[in-house]
Order: C-alpha cells, then structure tokens, then sequence
C-alpha cells in the first residue's frame, strides 16, 4: 500500500495548528523557537525533531563562536549553558606522510584564530536550548519525522505531516500502526540540517536555487575519546591538512580538547573527490596513525563515533531563502562557514532572523506569504558579511591544497575579502566521480582495532537502532542501475562512499550481482544521497525516533 492508500483506508489525520510549525530541533530550529516566544508569549509555536530526543542527531565538531547565542540569550552563562572549555590554544599542521609542520599562528587567517570561542558537544548544547525553548512554552515533539509537505490551494505551504507509524516493510499496516498527524501552520520553518529531504523538496519545487550554483558537501566523520592525563590539554584545537589525502582532494582534520580529558578528533573529505576507490572513512582511520596525532591517542579509548554531511558551498550556493509559507534556516540553507568549521552561530542567527520575520508578519495578521524581511534582515547581518569574506573558500581548496592555501591567504589575511570577484562551483558533487577505469585504487591498511577501526565497530558505537519491519528509507529509483551503472563504471562506490556499511554487493542464487542495503547501519549523514553518481538513492525519513542516538556528540 502507499501512503496515500494507507490514509484512505484509516480515515483522515488529525490535524494540530499553530503560528509557527518548526522542522528540525537543532541549533537553528531551535534559536527560531525561542526568539519567536521572546518576541510574543503568544506565538504558538512547535518543533519537530525526528531523533529520538533533541540533540540525538546533531553531530559536529565542535568549536562553537558564543556571538549569536549571546544576542539570542545574554546570559546563556548564568543560565547554566554547556559552554565550559574555552579556547586556549590554536595549532594548524600540514602533514606529510611521517612529518608535520606547523603553520605560526601569525600567519593563519582569522578563520582559524580560535581566541573567544568555545570547545563544545553541540548535542548538548541543541539539549540546553530544547529545555529553554520549552521553559518559554514551546511543545518539542521528539521522536516525531516530518516526512511531507503540505500545500494549501494557492501552492504555499500550509505545514507538514508527520510519518505513519507501525507500517511494514510491505507497506501495510501492522498490528502496532499509528496514523500520522497534520501540523498546520501561518508559516513553517524548515530547519532539517544540511541535504534535509523536505528542503530538497521546496528547493525543487519553487526552484529557489535558481539563482544559486550547485551546493557542495563534505563528509564529517568524528569520534569521542578519553585519553591519558598527561596527554590532555583542555581547550587545545588543532586543525590540519594533507595526509593522507592527496593534494588534489578538500580535505582536513580536527583535533579537540574537551575536559574530563575527553577529545573530539574528526576528518572531513569534500566530497566533490574524483577517484571512486577513495574511502573517506578509511582516510580517516588512516590520518589517526600520523605520528603527530597517534601521540595524542595513544593508550586511549575511543567512546563514540558519528558521520554527517556538511553544506560547504557559502554564499555561491545559497539557494533562496524563502518560499510563499515558509523559509529554510541554517545548514538546511548552506549557511556553514567552511573556512571556519563552524555552523552553529550561523545556524542560531538566521533562526532568530526568521522568527524576527515571521513575528512581524504574525503582528500584521499575514499568513502563507513569502517572509521577504528575513532574507533582507540577513543580507544586512553580520553573519552575511561573515559568509562574504569566506565565499570563495571551498572553490579555491577544491584547485588543490597549495594553491588553494596561498589564495585564501591572500583573500582573507591580507585583503581581508576585499576582493572584486567571485568564484562559482561549476559541478555538483556527484558529477565530479571519473569511471575506476581511469583511476587508481587506494591500498588501505587493515584496522589494528587500537588507533584504527571497522565500520561496523563504528557503527555499534553510534547507538544506531531503526524499527526492522518498516519500509525502506533508502530507496532506489532504479534497483538495476547499482549494478549495471555503479558496479560495471565506477567500482561500486557507494560500498566505500558510506562511513556506516549500509551498501555492499552480494550475489543472488542464480549468481548474479546485488546491491544489499543495511538500513539498520543508517546513521543519516546523507552521504549517498549526495555522492551517488547517478543520484539513484533517494533518502527518505524513517519512523521517528529511528537512526543515531549520539550523547555527547
């Protein structure tokens, strides 16, 4: 049965309406909520958050800059915000195979100038504004996806429906079913995190980057470790490129010093990479056995793992921001700073800027109309003079590691981005990838289970868990083309493209090649529905409460 089938033969969804429906419970999401009801206790105002609690699905970095969260709450420090290691020490290493030189902290963009900012699990962070947000009045509803759009009669949207429970793989109900609910809205905000599936959606629809290039992603993959005492140095961060990349691949690390001598070390691999044998997550095991970052490891223990996708493309990418109904907030829109890591602070500004522009259609009884001010409010923000200066970073880090280095130098050290041009990315991701005839393959060295690990290790360490009797939530356009296109041109490289193990080939009775997807191994970084080279994979919402259950992440 589909779901249109499915509603029919259980009768209507009930339907819940608010002011302001809210997609997503992340920093962005969330920043939304909290400054609608500082604006008017009034407002109702919703968000839905498809993890299992706030904070189950956020994975970054984390070295978090306090300015938005200041404007947003003064005093996040007396209210007992998870801020607690600040910054101490910058450190940025180009790395060789065995060697590691260190770049003089004088010469290093203010990107990558940490003074001011803090080391943090941006889980616990998104936590603490869920119980702020809900301290105001507003219903988080965890556990709950929104999977569909709604549209009224006039095409804007009119709110979202949250996905059927207790269906099978079949499709049909089992004995568990719970029909999904309608959440009307005046306006709804979508604030899903980067490639959410109902902002790939409204961008198609509305053709809202018409005016944009094609967004770019990374692969951010991370792990939590407690280490020796005597190794730790609480509010160190420590960036590097290089090895084991080549100098052709976007790529790089970080190292971070949290305190009860935990650190967060993780590696990002654009994922606008040529070679289909490349294995981001193999890169990264690999980059932990670098002399200058296994001293740090060493006799430690690893406690959680995570991937997730990260928007890069900057301003060049940035689709419109607005549709009749609704508007896309943080890396739902690409608002990252890729030369700085860091999303968080752009996440919570362009939330608290919507719900600005929301508020004041709300004040003026408007609804289902295109939030014009938000756009305009951000255009005159910090945060778009931010994302100016670093708007050819990724383009010029994807022309190679030494070219792209001494450009944003000059860019952004000397001519602190007061440069007359722009660079465009010409290629979407999955357009980049050479067939494996041209390429070469990459020898990776086998996990020693100390320094280095398997995916399915990782994995376990994510608390991923889905319902196993529900229907796919990767799914395939065409079940022919993974083998007939993927395997036969590009070496399959979706078994090596997944930092989770969901896809390897197989082979059927008659002996013939199969794709085998591992849903249950999803952590949703939505990795294969950028990389795809025939964007064949389609990722969809699961049924809430599905996918990663990361703690301090």
């Amino acid at each position: 049965m589909n779901n249109a089938e499915v509603i029919a033969a259980h009768g209507p969804r009930e339907s819940m309406s608010y002011d302001v429906v809210i997609v997503g419970g992340g920093p962005a999401g969330l920043a939304a909520a909290i400054r609608l009801k500082q604006l008017n206790p009034e407002i109702s105002v919703c968000v839905l958050e498809k993890g299992s609690e706030i904070g189950a699905h956020i994975l970054s970095g984390a070295v978090m800059d306090p300015r938005a969260l200041t404007e947003l709450l003064p005093d996040w420090r007396e209210r007992g915000a998870p801020l607690n290691v600040p910054v101490t020490e910058d450190r940025f290493l180009f790395l060789g195979r065995e060697s590691a030189r260190k770049v003089p902290n004088v010469l290093l963009p203010g990107s990558f100038q940490n003074h001011g900012n803090y080391v943090v699990s941006l889980a616990n962070v998104a936590r603490w504004l869920g119980q702020q947000a809900e301290a105001l009045g507003v219903d988080v509803f965890a556990g709950f996806a929104a999977s569909e759009v709604l549209y009224d009669s006039h095409g804007a949207v009119m709110g979202v429906a949250t996905g059927n429970m207790g269906v099978g793989k079949d499709g049909a109900p089992t004995g568990n079913f719970q029909l999904g609910m309608e959440l009307h809205a005046r306006y709804t905000i979508f604030a899903e995190g980067a490639r959410g599936h109902l902002g790939k959606q409204l961008i198609e629809r509305y053709d809202l980057a018409r005016n944009a290039g094609p967004q770019v992603y990374g692969l951010g993959m991370k792990e939590v470790w407690r280490i020796d005492p005597a190794r730790h140095q609480p509010g160190l961060v420590v960036h590097t490129a290089g090895w084991p990349l080549d100098s052709k691949t976007y790529g790089g690390s970080f190292l971070y010093h949290l305190d009860d001598h935990q650190v967060v070390v993780g590696f990002v691999v654009g994922l606008g990479y040529q070679n289909p044998y490349l294995s981001p997550f193999e890169e990264f095991q690999r980059y932990k056995t670098h002399p200058a970052i296994r001293g740090f490891l060493e006799g430690g223990k690893r406690l959680a793992y995570g991937a997730r996708a990260i928007a890069a493309g900057g301003l060049a990418s940035l689709p419109d921001l607005v549709f009749p109904g609704g508007a896309l907030v943080g890396c739902e829109a690409g608002m990252l700073n890729a030369s700085r890591i860091k999303g968080s602070h752009a996440a919570i500004k362009s939330g608290s800027l919507a719900a600005e522009a929301a508020y004041e259609a709300l004040s003026a009884n408007r609804q289902r109309d295109v939030l014009n001010a938000y756009p305009q409010a951000f255009r005159q923000s910090w945060l778009w003079q931010e994302l100016h200066r670093a708007r050819n970073f990724k383009q010029w880090m994807s022309k190679g590691l030494y070219l792209g280095s001494a450009m944003v130098g000059l860019e952004q050290k000397l001519l602190k981005g007061n440069i007359p041009w722009t660079l465009r990315h010409r290629k979407a991701d999955h357009q980049a990838m050479k067939p494996a005839s041209q390429c070469t393959p990459i020898d990776y060295p086998k996990p020693d289970g100390k320094l280095s690990f398997d995916r399915l290790s990782s994995v376990f360490l994510s608390n991923t868990n889905h319902e196993e009797n529900q229907p796919a939530h990767l799914t395939l356009k065409d079940a022919g083309v993974p083998v007939r296109v993927n395997l036969a041109q590009y070496a399959g490289p979706e078994t090596r493209f997944c930092p989770a193990g969901v896809y390897e080939f197989g082979k059927t009775d008659e002996g013939q090649d199969r794709l085998i997807i591992n849903a249950q191994n999803c952590v949703h970084c939505k990795t294969c529905d950028i990389k795809d080279p025939t964007q064949n994979i389609v990722w969809v919402a699961p049924e809430g409460g599905g996918g990663p259950n990361y703690t301090n992440m």
